[in-house]
């Protein structure tokens, strides 16, 4: 297999990268966004999600922003309740995040608002044989994120 790049794989490049961030813009605009939560807000949420009881600079380094953004978008998220502080069992001085309760709900809430505009979209705009490419198209979507 050649190791140089057609103008095929650019191509297809372009259109992948156009076609999935004009889908995560309608899927953002479709869901009502409660609490007015900023992209880095919501996107921390879904970290917290998965690194639950991670320190804000390790959770900055994620979302690759700075420590100060960071700390602002921990403190709004913390006066809405949907993140909570809890000081570090082997050092005192470090505080741990996690999501609470409330964050945890917003978040399903929102992952279900999605996938359901999503499944009704599929539903009604995609033929039987085209929802076979879609399926088939998942597995070659998931070996480029695996590479």
């Amino acid at each position: 297999m050649s190791s140089s790049v057609s103008s095929l794989d650019i191509e297809l490049a372009t259109r992948l990268r156009t076609v999935i961030s004009r889908l995560v813009k309608v899927l953002r605009k479709e869901i009502r966004n409660v609490g007015m939560l900023s992209i880095t807000e919501r996107s921390t949420l879904g970290l917290l999600d998965v690194y639950p009881g991670i320190l804000p600079t390790e959770l900055a380094a994620l979302e690759k922003v700075t420590t100060q953004s960071m700390s602002q978008v921990i403190n709004h998220l913390f006066k809405l309740g949907y993140v909570q502080r809890t000081a570090s069992s082997q050092d005192r001085r470090k505080v741990l995040l996690s999501l609470t309760n409330a964050g945890r709900a917003y978040l399903e809430q929102t992952r279900q608002e999605r996938q359901e505009w999503l499944a009704r979209a599929i539903h009604e705009k995609i033929s039987p044989d085209e929802k076979e490419s879609l399926a088939k198209a998942m597995t070659i979507l998931t070996k480029l994120m695996d590479a």
